[in-house]
C-alpha cells in the first residue's frame, strides 16, 4: 500500500514538472518585442516599410513570407516601429523608404534601387556584394531587443 501510494505521489510530481516546465517555455518563447529603429531617412514624405523574416525564403524582397510586416509615416529622419508576440528565434529585418507607398522596393531596369533601402546588420550592399543574404542580415532574439537600421540610397559603399 505505501509502495503504491508513493508511485502515485512519483508520477503527479513528474506530471506537474513537465507541465510548469511547458508552460515556462511556451510564456517566455512567444511574447518577445522587437523595435527596430531606421536612421538616415532623407526624405519627408511617404512610408518606411520593414518586412521581418525568420528563414531566408523571400528575403529581403517577397512581402508573401515575412513572419511580420508594418509601415510608419515618415515624420522626420527616424522611425520606430515595435513588433509583438515573436517566438525565441533568428530573425532578419529588411526595411524600404516607401516614397510612392506602393509598398515594395522600386528598382530600374538594371535593378537598382529607385529608393532608399536598409537591411538589420547593415552589412556592405553595392553592385560588387549583390543583395544581402539572409545570414549576413540575421540576429538572435531571445528576449526583448532594439536593433538600428541605416537606411542607403545609393548602392555605393
Amino acid at each position: 500500500m505505501i509502495q503504491k501510494t508513493a508511485i502515485f505521489h512519483l508520477f503527479l510530481l513528474s506530471n506537474f514538472a513537465i507541465l510548469d516546465l511547458a508552460t515556462a517555455n511556451s510564456n517566455s518563447n512567444s511574447n518577445i518585442k522587437l523595435t527596430v529603429v531606421v536612421d538616415g531617412i532623407r526624405n519627408h514624405k511617404g512610408q518606411i516599410c520593414l518586412r521581418v523574416y525568420n528563414n531566408e525564403q523571400g528575403f529581403p524582397f517577397t512581402d508573401t513570407s515575412e513572419v511580420q510586416s508594418g509601415c510608419v509615416q515618415i515624420q522626420g529622419n527616424s522611425i520606430k516601429k515595435d513588433f509583438y508576440g515573436l517566438k525565441a528565434g533568428t530573425y532578419a529585418v529588411a526595411v524600404v523608404d516607401d516614397q510612392n507607398e506602393d509598398y515594395k522596393l522600386n528598382r530600374n531596369f538594371l535593378g537598382i534601387p529607385q529608393e532608399g533601402f536598409g537591411v538589420s546588420n547593415n552589412p556592405t550592399i553595392s553592385i560588387k556584394t549583390g543583395v544581402p543574404k539572409f545570414q549576413d542580415a540575421s540576429f538572435s532574439l531571445k528576449k526583448n531587443k532594439t536593433i538600428n537600421i541605416a537606411i542607403k540610397y545609393s548602392l555605393d559603399p
